[in-house]
């Protein structure tokens, strides 16, 4: 059963204890709300303002798992307090680990300051859960894919078109890294897990992913530069950071280059290309 004033209290003191600038908001001069506004809250939950004031109301219809999660990520919630969301809302929390798509507060407070930055955070099986707008520019949006196709690695042998995006002499390279990645994850995470659906998908679905699964490696890591190909700016050689939450097996990937090099200069022009151009 929902309980309707418990989480009414809960959204509201959990949107008053956040700042704008936790959120990567601008607080502007004429602020008088202690913490996040209502219709704040709610964008960054991706609902509208009034049904997010509907439920601080203790109104409107049960919201769902899925709005439930969307708030919880929305207004940076721990493990804990999304748990606690989710009993109060009336549904049972989902699993914790690397089969989790909630990302950490502390890792998205590191995110929401990364603005002018291409940067994204990605599960361990290269699934994509959140994208800077400079990160869109560069990739395209590889938030909005659905089942498996939701992995990189399974798009780089079930889509080959995805390989585009990537020097065409670094994809032996590229195809080698995601089946050693993928046999080192499902291994770890054992039969009936994700990564473990994963090989039996593209073991029915791709002959080189299953020559190369035949080999059996592991241990082949990227290197410290990746090599995009961008459909307007051309190539850049870009340095890839990666600060890792052990907990939930996130990782938020930064992407630079070497200040007075030509990728450095086609960076600038990332805001201005958008994403327009990107599949």
């Amino acid at each position: 059963m929902i309980d309707r004033t418990g989480l009414a209290e809960f959204l509201r003191r959990r949107r008053e204890a956040l700042q704008p600038e936790d959120v990567g908001l601008p607080r502007g001069q004429r602020r008088r709300t202690s913490g996040l506004r209502r219709e704040e809250a709610a964008a960054l939950c991706h609902m509208s303002a009034d049904y997010y004031a509907r439920l601080e109301r203790e109104r409107g219809p049960q919201p769902s798992e899925q709005m439930i999660a969307s708030i919880a990520q929305g207004l940076h919630l721990s493990l804990e307090e999304r748990d606690h969301l989710f009993r109060l809302a009336g549904h049972t929390p989902p699993a914790r680990g690397p089969s989790g798509d909630h990302i950490s507060p502390g890792l998205l407070r590191v995110f929401d300051r990364l603005g002018d930055t291409p940067a994204e955070i990605v599960t361990e099986l290269g699934e994509t859960l959140r994208q800077t707008s400079l990160g869109v520019a560069l990739t395209g949006v590889t938030t909005e894919f659905t089942g498996p196709a939701r992995s990189i690695g399974y798009r780089w042998f079930a889509q080959p078109a995805s390989r585009a995006l990537y020097a065409a002499e670094d994809h032996p390279f590229l195809s080698r890294m995601w089946v050693s990645g993928l046999r080192e994850r499902a291994t770890l995470r054992g039969p009936g897990s994700r990564a473990a659906g994963y090989v039996e998908l593209l073991l029915a679905e791709s002959a080189e992913f299953r020559e190369l699964w035949e080999r059996h490696e592991v241990g082949v890591y990227p290197g410290d530069t990746k090599r995009f190909v961008h459909p307007e700016l051309g190539a850049l050689d870009l340095a890839c950071q990666t600060l890792v939450d052990p907990g939930q097996s996130h990782y938020l990937l930064v992407y630079t280059a070497i200040p007075g090099s030509e990728s450095y200069d086609k960076m600038q022009l990332l805001s201005a290309v958008g994403a327009g151009s990107r599949p």
